[in-house]
């Protein structure tokens, strides 16, 4: 195997002295840096497959940084420290965002984490745009090929500023190459980012292929491109152009939400209670099938496959059952699967979560209020709300989980509530589907796709435009075609809000999107964190006014020497 090494600076400097003071002279093209015998945009480039693994290489950052470990970033963008979800297996963690006065502050690590990689994946991008731009028109099929290819680095390069303006407010600007060390950037106004954002998601809009068109499964498409550019829009209060992105998604592109069973669980549903078509939507297999006409972006998790890589569903969403102890008669309260000669105190159907994040009781309960028999989101095979000991050692084998039945001062009730039993979303689980860990029931770990984005937002989306444009039947209408499927009570016209609208995206999409950029967007993001985090020990997370921005790294302000990057305001 060929091994690519790097010399550090200084020896660099020593060798390419002593190359030139063997010279008598030389042209100026001697000094040009031509790369020969490590990667680099100068070679990686200059080829469609050479682009083609930086496109990967795109994909890959954003599937790492935000949706692989599911720990502190990744819990962040499923909705810990909102209305929706807080930190269940430490509820008073210096982590998760359960207090926001101690964790956003500018020297945290946790901060610059929200920094620093969005501009790495900026920086990437604008590599790719460039070299792409200035190959040579002989590697491609067409021009169209090649403008797809664009619009695809244009795309990540406004995803990425589209999570920095919502976090940090004015940022800097970076749309060309940066070839060198520079110390002298300055915050752009957001109406600035916006422009940029716009303009890279409407040339996507325009370029990148239709549904079904795209290379391989989880390549970008148009629709990816105009839902983004809806939420933009309604960023921005403009609300038509908003409500016209997302009907040319809703209504052009090929796009219809599923309403009949399909995919690897037809036939084959793990719980007694069955099955139904929002559970269908997160089988194994089943994000990208043609048959599913809901999927417009997926992240792509692959067994056996290198760079495959897997999701912590069950790892992140799950209550950690298995270190609950014992029953009230003292015997182990989870026996598990028996596995290589013993008992491993996992279930198949749960696999090993650990309660990184806890639905509050907002999304546990009260949005199932008046629905909770009849809309499927809510059936015991997608949330799971009832346990039972499994020990036939034990009087109570096979019995639900009470804990009024354990003597007064016999349990943590902290623990007990918020780590080891409470409801969970099953959708993030992959029951008996496991390609590693057997001995841990997976571990925790799936490998099936994780929707980035599917249609039943783009229709709430739309629905929040119509809102703003005062026209609530319209509103209302996208609402129940998401209603309807779920078997829930249609709502009415007169109904709908703001509030509302969370309401049904936390139904439809408890921890898919990214809850913390939807708050800040509607404004709600302080007053619904106050109302309805009921973190145990840190009701509230202890959100401010001025929490709605992050403040900017100081990291970012000690090194950037020639100019001032001004901090956030209470920071």
């Amino acid at each position: 195997m060929k091994k690519y090494f790097n010399i550090s600076g200084k020896y660099w400097l020593m060798i390419a002295g002593a190359f030139l003071l063997m010279l008598p002279s030389c042209n100026e093209d001697v000094l040009d840096e031509v790369p020969l015998d490590f990667l680099a945009p100068d070679n990686a480039y200059q080829t469609k497959s050479g682009i083609e693994q930086g496109i990967a290489g795109l994909h890959s950052k954003i599937r790492g940084d935000w949706f692989y470990g599911g720990q502190d970033q990744g819990s962040m963008w499923r909705g810990v420290g909102t209305d929706i979800a807080f930190h269940g297996e430490d509820p008073n963690s210096t982590r998760f965002l359960t207090n926001y006065v101690n964790y956003l502050t500018p020297a945290s690590q946790f901060v610059a984490q929200y920094w620093n990689p969005n501009y790495q994946v900026i920086q990437r991008a604008n590599v790719l745009i460039e070299s792409i731009g200035d190959s040579d028109a002989e590697i491609w099929g067409s021009e169209t090929e090649r403008t797809a290819f664009i619009a695809e680095a244009r795309f990540f390069r406004a995803y990425a500023y589209r999570i920095l303006v919502s976090y940090f407010g004015d940022v800097p600007i970076v749309d060309e190459v940066i070839s060198g060390p520079r110390v002298d950037f300055t915050r752009a106004p957001k109406a600035e980012v916006y422009a940029l954002i716009e303009s890279d998601l409407v040339y996507g809009v325009q370029n990148l292929p239709a549904r079904g068109q795209e290379s391989a499964p989880g390549r970008i498409t148009k629709g990816a491109a105009g839902h983004l550019l809806s939420e933009i829009y309604l960023e921005q209060g403009k609300f038509q152009l908003a409500a016209d992105a997302a009907s040319e998604v809703i209504n052009n592109q090929g796009y219809a939400l599923m309403t009949q069973r399909f995919g690897s669980r037809v036939g084959n549903d793990v719980f007694p209670s069955g099955g139904d078509v929002y559970n269908d939507l997160y089988g194994y297999g089943n994000q990208n099938i043609p048959e599913n006409t809901e999927t417009i972006w997926a992240i792509q998790f692959e067994p056996y496959v290198t760079g495959g890589s897997n999701f912590a569903g069950a790892r992140g969403h799950g209550p950690a059952y298995f270190r609950f102890g014992n029953t009230p008669d003292g015997k182990k309260a989870f026996r598990g699967v028996f596995y290589n000669g013993k008992y491993t105190g996992y279930c198949d159907t749960l696999s090993r979560p650990v309660a990184w994040i806890r639905p509050t009781d907002y999304a546990a309960y009260e949005i199932w209020e008046g629905n909770w028999d009849n809309d499927l989101r809510n059936a015991p095979h997608n949330i799971k709300r009832d346990f039972y000991y499994d020990n036939p050692e034990s009087a109570y084998h096979k019995q639900k989980i009470d804990f009024s039945e354990f003597p007064e001062g016999a349990r943590d009730p902290i623990r007990d509530t918020n780590q080891y039993i409470f409801p969970y979303f099953l959708k993030f689980t992959d029951p008996m589907n496991f390609f590693d860990r057997e001995h841990q029931s997976g571990g925790g770990w799936n490998h099936k796709e994780v929707y980035a984005i599917r249609l039943a937002e783009t229709l709430l989306l739309r629905a929040e435009a119509y809102v703003g444009l005062n026209q609530p039947a319209l509103a209302a209408a996208d609402i129940n075609q998401i209603r309807e499927r779920a078997n829930a009570i249609p709502v009415a016209a007169a109904d709908v809000d703001l509030d509302y609208i969370l309401d049904e995206r936390a139904r439809e999409l408890y921890a898919e999107t990214w809850r913390h950029i939807t708050l800040r967007r509607m404004n709600k993001l302080v007053e619904r964190v106050q109302k309805y985090n009921n973190n145990p020990l840190q009701p509230g997370a202890s959100i401010q006014a001025h929490h709605v921005l992050w403040p900017i790294p100081l990291s970012a302000i000690d090194l950037n020497l020639e100019n001032v990057l001004e901090q956030n305001p209470g920071y």
